[in-house]
């Protein structure tokens, strides 16, 4: 049976080029969802799986962080995509004809301008991906989709409607944790939660900063069913072959409530 990779659907989506990037070796296993997606890779029905964990402008896609956290996989590879957001519709209509746009939410966030310039009557109705805006499209609605996508009788606009032209998103290749950890790398991911208490993240990122490691990346998530307290999500430079990075590691785990490797890349 061929190698698959399991990433979000439907055919056109950023996930399925994060993928095609990432594993280009492998089918492509299309989804309705990123939890489906991550289903595909710890059932054993894929061999790997694709997952966008953060963007330039809108950070951190916390669905994905909290797959990573609590469903036994580990990130092995990562990539960036350029984020080329265009307006489909059907040729001819203009805009003032559109009531509704289709897409992504984190999509439709990242052109919060021009939807409020151009559009701002229009219900912006959020879908699974970019892609699946397009099987919406009518002659009163449009949907917002990557440059790449081409549709039989729909047309993008010419330039990108992102508030930001030089937005991207972080794709990670996810493997089953059970595979083994890789030992070299330029990236160790991991979530961590801290003593509820003054001083506590101060000393786990000094478990970092006395040995000269610098972080890239710490976002916060409220832990779930407990109000005010939260976890971190942290990536930091460093090889786990290197001693220093792996007893920075150590230390940390020490210190914290919990402590898990989500990734090294």
């Amino acid at each position: 049976m061929a190698a698959l990779v399991s990433c979000l659907g439907p055919i056109g989506s950023y996930s399925e080029l994060a993928a095609k990037k990432l594993c280009p070796d492998r089918e492509i296993l299309l989804c309705k969802n990123f939890p489906e997606v991550v289903s595909a890779l710890v059932t054993g029905k894929t061999d790997d799986a694709v997952l966008p964990i953060e963007n330039a402008i809108q950070g951190g896609v916390l669905q994905n962080l909290d797959l990573m956290e609590t469903e036994d996989v580990f990130a092995v590879e990562q990539t960036v995509i350029p984020i080329d957001h265009r307006l489909i519709k059907k040729p001819g209509v203009p805009l003032s004809a559109i009531e509704r746009v289709y897409s992504h939410e984190q999509a439709i966030g990242q052109c919060s301008a021009f939807l409020g310039k151009y559009l701002p009557a229009a219900q912006c109705v959020f879908t699974d991906s970019t892609a699946k805006s397009v099987g919406l499209v009518d002659d009163r609605s449009a949907g917002i989709v990557g440059s790449h996508v081409r549709a039989e009788g729909l047309e993008l606009s010419s330039e990108n409607i992102a508030n930001d032209k030089g937005n991207c998103t972080q794709f990670v290749r996810l493997r089953r944790r059970e595979e083994g950890l890789p030992q070299r790398c330029r990236t160790v991911f991991f979530s961590a939660v801290c003593d509820h208490r003054p001083g506590s993240l101060l000393q786990l990122l000094d478990c970092f900063a006395r040995v000269g490691i610098n972080l890239t990346k710490i976002e916060s998530r409220p832990i779930r069913g407990v109000y005010g307290e939260y976890r971190f999500f942290i990536a930091a430079d460093g090889d786990l072959s290197d001693g220093k990075v792996r007893d920075a590691l150590e230390k940390a785990r020490s210190v914290c409530r919990t402590f898990r490797l989500l990734g090294a890349y």
